[in-house]
Protein backbone atom coordinates (compact mmCIF):
# COMPACT_ATOMS: atom_id res chain seq x y z
CA UNK A 1 0.00 0.00 0.00
CA UNK A 2 1.44 3.39 -0.97
CA UNK A 3 1.86 6.16 1.58
CA UNK A 4 -0.90 8.29 0.08
CA UNK A 5 -3.17 5.27 0.12
CA UNK A 6 -2.32 4.63 3.78
CA UNK A 7 -3.50 8.10 4.75
CA UNK A 8 -6.56 7.78 2.55
CA UNK A 9 -7.30 4.39 4.11
CA UNK A 10 -7.78 6.09 7.48
CA UNK A 11 -9.81 9.02 6.15
CA UNK A 12 -12.04 6.68 4.15
CA UNK A 13 -12.51 4.46 7.20
CA UNK A 14 -13.48 7.49 9.27
CA UNK A 15 -15.93 8.44 6.53
CA UNK A 16 -17.47 4.93 6.54
CA UNK A 17 -16.39 4.33 2.96
CA UNK A 18 -15.51 0.96 1.47
CA UNK A 19 -11.78 0.33 1.90
CA UNK A 20 -9.12 -2.10 0.73
CA UNK A 21 -8.78 -3.52 4.24
CA UNK A 22 -9.62 -2.86 7.88
CA UNK A 23 -6.80 -0.73 9.36
CA UNK A 24 -5.18 -1.35 12.73
CA UNK A 25 -4.07 1.15 15.36
CA UNK A 26 -2.23 0.67 18.67
CA UNK A 27 -0.24 3.11 20.81
CA UNK A 28 1.67 3.31 24.07
CA UNK A 29 3.44 5.79 26.34
CA UNK A 30 7.13 6.58 26.01
CA UNK A 31 7.81 8.04 29.49
CA UNK A 32 6.20 7.30 32.83
CA UNK A 33 5.42 8.59 36.31
CA UNK A 34 6.67 12.13 37.07
CA UNK A 35 8.39 12.36 33.68
CA UNK A 36 4.93 12.62 32.11
CA UNK A 37 4.67 16.05 33.76
CA UNK A 38 8.25 17.29 33.32
CA UNK A 39 8.63 17.93 29.60
CA UNK A 40 9.16 21.68 30.02
CA UNK A 41 11.83 21.45 32.72
CA UNK A 42 13.70 18.40 31.44
CA UNK A 43 14.50 18.45 27.74
CA UNK A 44 15.59 14.81 27.83
CA UNK A 45 11.96 13.83 28.48
CA UNK A 46 10.83 15.34 25.19
CA UNK A 47 13.82 13.83 23.40
CA UNK A 48 12.77 10.39 24.65
CA UNK A 49 9.20 11.00 23.56
CA UNK A 50 10.21 12.13 20.07
CA UNK A 51 12.72 9.30 19.67
CA UNK A 52 10.15 6.80 20.91
CA UNK A 53 7.61 7.81 18.30
CA UNK A 54 10.17 7.55 15.52
CA UNK A 55 11.48 4.18 16.68
CA UNK A 56 7.96 2.77 16.87
CA UNK A 57 7.15 4.17 13.45
CA UNK A 58 10.26 2.67 11.87
CA UNK A 59 9.72 -0.69 13.56
CA UNK A 60 5.99 -1.09 12.93
CA UNK A 61 5.07 1.18 10.01
CA UNK A 62 1.66 1.87 11.59
CA UNK A 63 -1.50 2.61 9.64
CA UNK A 64 -1.77 5.90 11.57
CA UNK A 65 -0.11 7.45 14.60
CA UNK A 66 -1.65 8.69 17.81
CA UNK A 67 0.95 11.25 18.93
CA UNK A 68 1.24 11.02 22.69
CA UNK A 69 1.30 14.11 24.91
CA UNK A 70 3.85 12.54 27.25
CA UNK A 71 5.75 15.22 29.15
CA UNK A 72 2.81 17.64 29.10
CA UNK A 73 0.31 15.90 31.39
CA UNK A 74 0.23 18.76 33.90
CA UNK A 75 -1.54 22.01 33.14
CA UNK A 76 0.81 24.65 34.66
CA UNK A 77 -1.90 26.23 36.77
CA UNK A 78 -2.48 22.90 38.51
CA UNK A 79 1.19 22.30 39.29
CA UNK A 80 2.33 25.74 40.47
CA UNK A 81 0.66 25.42 43.85
CA UNK A 82 -0.91 22.31 45.31
CA UNK A 83 -4.67 22.41 45.44
CA UNK A 84 -5.51 21.44 49.00
CA UNK A 85 -9.21 22.27 49.12
CA UNK A 86 -11.98 22.79 46.63
CA UNK A 87 -11.89 26.59 46.88
CA UNK A 88 -8.30 26.49 45.63
CA UNK A 89 -9.71 25.51 42.24
CA UNK A 90 -10.78 29.13 41.78
CA UNK A 91 -7.07 29.99 41.51
CA UNK A 92 -6.75 27.92 38.34
CA UNK A 93 -6.28 30.19 35.32
CA UNK A 94 -5.71 29.72 31.60
CA UNK A 95 -2.06 30.33 30.67
CA UNK A 96 -2.73 31.70 27.19
CA UNK A 97 -1.24 31.18 23.71
CA UNK A 98 2.30 32.34 24.46
CA UNK A 99 2.98 30.06 27.42
CA UNK A 100 5.65 27.40 26.78
CA UNK A 101 3.17 24.70 27.77
CA UNK A 102 1.25 25.61 24.62
CA UNK A 103 4.08 26.60 22.28
CA UNK A 104 6.33 23.65 23.11
CA UNK A 105 3.55 21.14 22.56
CA UNK A 106 2.92 22.60 19.13
CA UNK A 107 6.64 22.43 18.31
CA UNK A 108 6.90 18.87 19.60
CA UNK A 109 3.90 17.65 17.62
CA UNK A 110 5.29 19.32 14.49
CA UNK A 111 8.68 17.66 14.90
CA UNK A 112 7.17 14.24 15.56
CA UNK A 113 4.83 14.55 12.59
CA UNK A 114 7.66 15.67 10.30
CA UNK A 115 9.65 12.56 11.26
CA UNK A 116 6.97 10.50 9.46
CA UNK A 117 7.49 12.44 6.19
CA UNK A 118 3.77 12.98 5.71
CA UNK A 119 3.24 9.26 5.20
CA UNK A 120 0.47 8.63 7.74
CA UNK A 121 -2.45 10.37 9.38
CA UNK A 122 -1.66 11.70 12.86
CA UNK A 123 -3.89 12.49 15.84
CA UNK A 124 -2.67 14.28 18.97
CA UNK A 125 -3.62 13.07 22.42
CA UNK A 126 -5.58 15.77 24.27
CA UNK A 127 -7.09 15.23 27.69
CA UNK A 128 -10.40 16.85 28.48
CA UNK A 129 -10.10 19.79 30.90
CA UNK A 130 -11.54 17.76 33.78
CA UNK A 131 -9.12 14.94 32.99
CA UNK A 132 -6.15 17.30 33.40
CA UNK A 133 -7.45 18.05 36.89
CA UNK A 134 -8.03 14.38 37.69
CA UNK A 135 -4.61 13.33 36.38
CA UNK A 136 -2.86 16.06 38.39
CA UNK A 137 -4.56 14.87 41.56
CA UNK A 138 -4.01 11.18 40.88
CA UNK A 139 -0.55 11.03 39.34
CA UNK A 140 1.18 14.21 40.57
CA UNK A 141 -0.37 14.83 44.00
CA UNK A 142 -0.86 11.07 44.54
CA UNK A 143 -4.33 11.76 46.00
CA UNK A 144 -6.76 9.91 43.71
CA UNK A 145 -9.74 10.41 46.02
CA UNK A 146 -9.50 14.19 45.72
CA UNK A 147 -11.13 14.55 42.30
CA UNK A 148 -14.40 12.71 43.07
CA UNK A 149 -14.47 14.31 46.54
CA UNK A 150 -14.23 17.82 45.12
CA UNK A 151 -16.94 16.99 42.60
CA UNK A 152 -19.19 15.94 45.47
CA UNK A 153 -18.29 18.91 47.71
CA UNK A 154 -18.01 21.78 45.26
CA UNK A 155 -18.90 20.94 41.67
CA UNK A 156 -19.08 24.65 40.78
CA UNK A 157 -15.41 25.09 41.74
CA UNK A 158 -14.43 22.08 39.65
CA UNK A 159 -16.45 23.43 36.74
CA UNK A 160 -14.75 26.82 37.07
CA UNK A 161 -11.28 25.27 36.86
CA UNK A 162 -12.28 23.02 33.97
CA UNK A 163 -13.67 25.96 32.02
CA UNK A 164 -10.45 27.94 32.55
CA UNK A 165 -8.32 25.03 31.38
CA UNK A 166 -10.66 24.54 28.42
CA UNK A 167 -9.58 27.93 27.06
CA UNK A 168 -6.04 26.60 26.71
CA UNK A 169 -7.04 23.13 25.49
CA UNK A 170 -9.33 24.53 22.80
CA UNK A 171 -6.50 26.80 21.66
CA UNK A 172 -3.98 23.94 21.78
CA UNK A 173 -6.29 21.67 19.78
CA UNK A 174 -6.62 24.25 17.04
CA UNK A 175 -2.88 24.98 16.97
CA UNK A 176 -1.71 21.36 16.75
CA UNK A 177 -3.99 20.93 13.74
CA UNK A 178 -3.49 24.25 11.97
CA UNK A 179 0.15 24.95 12.87
CA UNK A 180 1.72 21.58 13.70
CA UNK A 181 -0.13 19.74 10.94
CA UNK A 182 -1.86 16.99 12.93
CA UNK A 183 -4.91 15.63 11.16
CA UNK A 184 -7.01 15.82 14.29
CA UNK A 185 -7.04 15.25 18.02
CA UNK A 186 -7.74 12.21 20.17
CA UNK A 187 -9.83 13.70 23.00
CA UNK A 188 -9.82 11.65 26.19
CA UNK A 189 -12.88 11.98 28.42
CA UNK A 190 -14.01 10.02 31.45
CA UNK A 191 -16.94 9.85 33.85
CA UNK A 192 -16.29 11.18 37.34
CA UNK A 193 -15.92 8.05 39.44
CA UNK A 194 -18.59 9.05 41.96
CA UNK A 195 -22.24 8.19 42.43
CA UNK A 196 -22.86 11.94 42.66
CA UNK A 197 -21.80 12.31 39.02
CA UNK A 198 -25.18 11.61 37.48
CA UNK A 199 -25.66 12.35 33.81
CA UNK A 200 -27.45 15.58 34.72
CA UNK A 201 -24.62 16.67 37.03
CA UNK A 202 -21.99 15.75 34.44
CA UNK A 203 -23.78 17.76 31.77
CA UNK A 204 -23.95 20.75 34.11
CA UNK A 205 -20.40 20.81 35.45
CA UNK A 206 -18.09 18.80 33.16
CA UNK A 207 -19.57 18.59 29.65
CA UNK A 208 -19.44 22.34 28.80
CA UNK A 209 -15.63 22.44 29.01
CA UNK A 210 -15.33 19.26 26.93
CA UNK A 211 -17.72 20.46 24.28
CA UNK A 212 -15.80 23.74 23.98
CA UNK A 213 -12.63 21.79 23.19
CA UNK A 214 -14.40 19.48 20.78
CA UNK A 215 -15.99 22.42 18.97
CA UNK A 216 -12.59 24.06 18.50
CA UNK A 217 -11.09 20.83 17.16
CA UNK A 218 -14.05 20.20 14.85
CA UNK A 219 -13.74 23.73 13.47
CA UNK A 220 -10.13 22.97 12.51
CA UNK A 221 -10.52 19.37 11.28
CA UNK A 222 -13.21 16.94 10.21
CA UNK A 223 -11.23 14.01 11.66
CA UNK A 224 -11.26 13.99 15.46
CA UNK A 225 -11.48 10.95 17.73
CA UNK A 226 -13.38 10.76 21.02
CA UNK A 227 -11.78 8.37 23.52
CA UNK A 228 -13.95 7.38 26.48
CA UNK A 229 -11.20 6.27 28.82
CA UNK A 230 -11.61 3.08 30.82
CA UNK A 231 -7.93 2.90 31.83
CA UNK A 232 -7.44 0.77 34.96
CA UNK A 233 -11.04 -0.41 34.48
CA UNK A 234 -12.65 2.93 35.33
CA UNK A 235 -16.34 2.63 34.47
CA UNK A 236 -18.08 4.96 32.04
CA UNK A 237 -21.69 5.43 31.01
CA UNK A 238 -21.35 5.87 27.25
CA UNK A 239 -24.67 7.70 27.07
CA UNK A 240 -22.97 10.76 28.59
CA UNK A 241 -21.16 11.15 25.25
CA UNK A 242 -23.74 10.02 22.72
CA UNK A 243 -24.22 13.59 21.49
CA UNK A 244 -20.52 14.47 21.41
CA UNK A 245 -19.71 15.14 17.76
CA UNK A 246 -16.61 13.26 16.61
CA UNK A 247 -15.56 11.34 13.53
CA UNK A 248 -14.61 8.15 15.38
CA UNK A 249 -15.17 6.70 18.85
CA UNK A 250 -12.95 4.53 21.05
CA UNK A 251 -14.02 3.11 24.41
CA UNK A 252 -13.19 0.24 26.75
CA UNK A 253 -15.11 -2.61 25.13
CA UNK A 254 -14.03 -5.05 27.83
CA UNK A 255 -14.77 -2.79 30.81
CA UNK A 256 -18.04 -1.33 29.59
CA UNK A 257 -19.21 -4.64 28.03
CA UNK A 258 -20.26 -2.76 24.89
CA UNK A 259 -19.00 -4.43 21.72
CA UNK A 260 -17.72 -2.56 18.69
CA UNK A 261 -20.89 -3.51 16.84
CA UNK A 262 -23.12 -2.25 19.66
CA UNK A 263 -21.09 0.93 20.03
CA UNK A 264 -21.15 1.62 16.32
CA UNK A 265 -24.94 1.46 16.39
CA UNK A 266 -25.07 3.53 19.59
CA UNK A 267 -22.97 6.33 18.08
CA UNK A 268 -25.06 6.59 14.93
CA UNK A 269 -22.93 4.29 12.76
CA UNK A 270 -19.89 6.52 13.12
CA UNK A 271 -16.45 4.93 12.78
CA UNK A 272 -15.20 2.95 15.78
CA UNK A 273 -11.75 1.97 17.07
CA UNK A 274 -10.85 -0.90 19.40
CA UNK A 275 -11.77 -4.47 20.13
CA UNK A 276 -8.86 -5.81 22.22
CA UNK A 277 -8.31 -5.50 25.97
CA UNK A 278 -5.25 -3.29 26.48
CA UNK A 279 -4.19 -4.64 29.87
CA UNK A 280 -1.09 -6.74 30.53
CA UNK A 281 -1.71 -10.45 30.74
CA UNK A 282 -4.71 -10.37 28.41
CA UNK A 283 -5.08 -11.96 24.96
CA UNK A 284 -3.24 -9.34 22.92
CA UNK A 285 -0.35 -9.15 25.37
CA UNK A 286 0.25 -12.81 26.18
CA UNK A 287 -2.42 -15.01 24.64
CA UNK A 288 -1.95 -17.70 22.04
CA UNK A 289 -1.33 -16.23 18.61
CA UNK A 290 -3.93 -18.42 16.98
CA UNK A 291 -6.46 -17.01 19.43
CA UNK A 292 -5.39 -13.45 18.58
CA UNK A 293 -5.96 -14.14 14.90
CA UNK A 294 -9.34 -15.74 15.61
CA UNK A 295 -10.41 -12.84 17.83
CA UNK A 296 -9.46 -10.40 15.06
CA UNK A 297 -11.53 -12.37 12.57
CA UNK A 298 -14.45 -12.48 15.00
CA UNK A 299 -14.40 -8.68 15.36
CA UNK A 300 -14.65 -8.23 11.61
CA UNK A 301 -17.26 -10.92 11.17
CA UNK A 302 -19.41 -9.38 13.93
CA UNK A 303 -18.88 -5.67 13.26
CA UNK A 304 -18.26 -5.63 9.52
CA UNK A 305 -15.35 -4.09 7.66
CA UNK A 306 -16.64 -0.56 7.03
CA UNK A 307 -15.89 2.25 9.46
CA UNK A 308 -13.89 -0.05 11.74
CA UNK A 309 -10.30 0.24 13.00
CA UNK A 310 -9.07 -2.65 15.12
CA UNK A 311 -7.18 -1.48 18.19
CA UNK A 312 -7.43 -1.69 21.95
CA UNK A 313 -9.52 -0.25 24.77
CA UNK A 314 -6.71 2.17 25.64
CA UNK A 315 -2.91 2.47 25.64
CA UNK A 316 -1.10 -0.87 25.46
CA UNK A 317 1.98 -1.97 27.37
CA UNK A 318 5.12 -0.81 25.52
CA UNK A 319 6.73 -4.15 26.31
CA UNK A 320 4.28 -5.91 23.99
CA UNK A 321 5.86 -7.77 21.08
CA UNK A 322 5.22 -5.87 17.86
CA UNK A 323 4.74 -9.10 15.94
CA UNK A 324 1.52 -9.58 17.92
CA UNK A 325 0.22 -6.26 16.63
CA UNK A 326 1.38 -7.16 13.13
CA UNK A 327 -0.52 -10.45 13.39
CA UNK A 328 -3.71 -8.47 14.00
CA UNK A 329 -3.02 -6.31 10.96
CA UNK A 330 -2.17 -9.21 8.65
CA UNK A 331 -5.20 -11.19 9.79
CA UNK A 332 -7.48 -8.22 9.21
CA UNK A 333 -5.93 -7.55 5.81
CA UNK A 334 -6.53 -11.12 4.73
CA UNK A 335 -10.24 -11.22 5.46
CA UNK A 336 -11.53 -7.67 5.06
CA UNK A 337 -12.21 -5.12 2.39
CA UNK A 338 -11.12 -6.06 -1.10
CA UNK A 339 -9.84 -9.48 -0.01
CA UNK A 340 -13.13 -10.38 1.65
CA UNK A 341 -15.10 -9.29 -1.40
CA UNK A 342 -12.85 -11.32 -3.69
CA UNK A 343 -13.22 -14.39 -1.47
CA UNK A 344 -16.99 -13.95 -1.31
CA UNK A 345 -17.22 -13.62 -5.07
CA UNK A 346 -15.18 -16.82 -5.56
CA UNK A 347 -17.63 -18.74 -3.39
CA UNK A 348 -20.70 -17.42 -5.22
Amino acid sequence: MTDNNRKQLIFDTFDNKETERVPVGFWFHFVFDDAQFRGLEDRSVLDRVMDGHKEFYDAFNPDFVKIMSDGFFGHPSLLEKKIEQADDLYNVKAVGPDHPWITEQVKTVKRIKESFNGEVATFYNIFSPANYIRIAFEAWDKEPEKFPRFFEEAPEALAYAANEIAKDIALLSRKVIEEAGADGIYLSVQNVQSSAATKEAYQSYIAPSELDVLAAANAASDYNILHICGYQHYQNDLSFYQDYEAKAYNWAVHTEKVSLKEGKEFFGNKAVIGGFDNNSGTLLDSGDKADIAQFTADIIQTTGDTGVIIGADCTVDPAIELDRLELVRQTAAGISGKNRRQTTSLHN
